[in-house]
């Protein structure tokens, strides 16, 4: 059974950085893109930043320069956050892809989401 589970969330005030990880377990995700997308509430999901499986990275217009995603084996990707923003407030999933696509109906494997909450 393929499961992705994200850890790291949490409560920062705004300026602050949070970490988030993922693990995956089930099957390899070698020739996976892993990444991360959002939903803040009342909103729609929506892609926040992309790992292929060669290591291009990916991202968002609203987090460049601000988030940096990794991935330090084949089933796990991080997510640093940097300079956190009341709008990054949203719960924050995981996603798998065999390909490079960047949108949520193209995703493989969810996880269940981690609550980040960045206070003014």
């Amino acid at each position: 059974q393929v499961q992705l589970v994200e850890s790291g969330g949490g409560l920062v005030q705004a300026g602050g950085s949070l970490r988030l990880s993922c693990a995956a377990s089930g099957r390899t995700f070698s020739n996976y893109a892993m990444g991360w997308f959002r939903q803040a509430p009342g909103k729609g999901r929506q892609f926040v930043s992309l790992i292929s499986r060669s290591g291009n990275r990916f991202y968002a217009e609203s987090v460049r320069g601000r988030f940096t995603i990794s991935r330090d084996s084949a089933n796990t990707v991080d997510l640093q956050m940097n300079s956190l923003k009341p709008e990054d407030t949203a719960v924050y999933f995981c996603a798998a892809n065999f390909g490079q696509a960047r949108t949520p109906e193209a995703m493989d494997y969810w996880g269940k989401g981690t609550l980040v909450t960045v206070s003014s």
